[in-house]
């Protein structure tokens, strides 16, 4: 099985223990992750997809250090604001949504993807009052989308890095959540 792990940026991953695959560090953001994604998928197959990276989560639930796999993931943005309400396009056929079957032991969670990150008090009760997310992250939506476009089987595998609240760098613990983020990977490649 030949298998790709998408991953924004280096530091969240242990590159050292990725010799099972071919690893591409595509960018921070739905942009560079889709340029990055599309033009690899484009030279060379894969049988497997897998996106790995850490992400805020907005349940007490879900604490920071917990890894989870990502069954539905919304693009949060795409869409139009109404004098003061934010309206998603029904009326059109852009496919905002992606549902994906489990493929691990994981907790299963929903998930947003988002060019700004929540740090606003009043965002974020607008976005859990909107979408009732799990999590956020910046890059799920477009690995799914390319993935979809290329029929390639795709896993989103998340660490919790922090939690989604008024900006508060103390609170997070991102070498607890990259650790256990590759301990969970080396379990799941093991069982494929």
């Amino acid at each position: 099985m030949k298998i790709l792990f998408v991953i924004a940026t280096i530091s969240e991953i242990q590159k050292e223990k990725f010799t099972f695959g071919d690893v591409l560090i595509t960018g921070v953001g739905m942009l560079n992750t889709a340029i990055v994604l599309t033009k690899k998928l484009s030279e060379e197959k894969y049988d497997l997809v897998i996106n790995l990276g850490i992400a805020g989560s907005f349940k007490e639930s879900i604490k920071i250090g917990d890894v989870v796999e990502v069954f539905e993931e919304k693009i949060s943005e795409i869409g139009y604001e109404d004098k003061n309400e934010f309206a998603e396009f029904a009326d059109f056929s852009l496919k905002t949504v992606f549902r994906n079957n489990s493929h691990t032991d994981l907790k299963q969670v929903k998930s947003i993807t988002v060019n700004t990150v929540h740090g606003n008090e009043k965002s974020i009760k607008n976005i859990v009052r909107r979408l009732n997310p799990d999590i956020e992250n910046m890059e799920g939506a477009a690995v799914f989308k390319v993935c979809e476009i290329f029929n390639i089987s795709c896993i989103q595998i998340r660490a919790i890095s922090n939690f989604v609240e008024k900006r508060n760098k103390e609170n997070w613990n991102i070498p607890l959540a990259i650790k256990n983020l590759n301990v969970e990977v080396e379990k799941i490649i093991s069982n494929l």
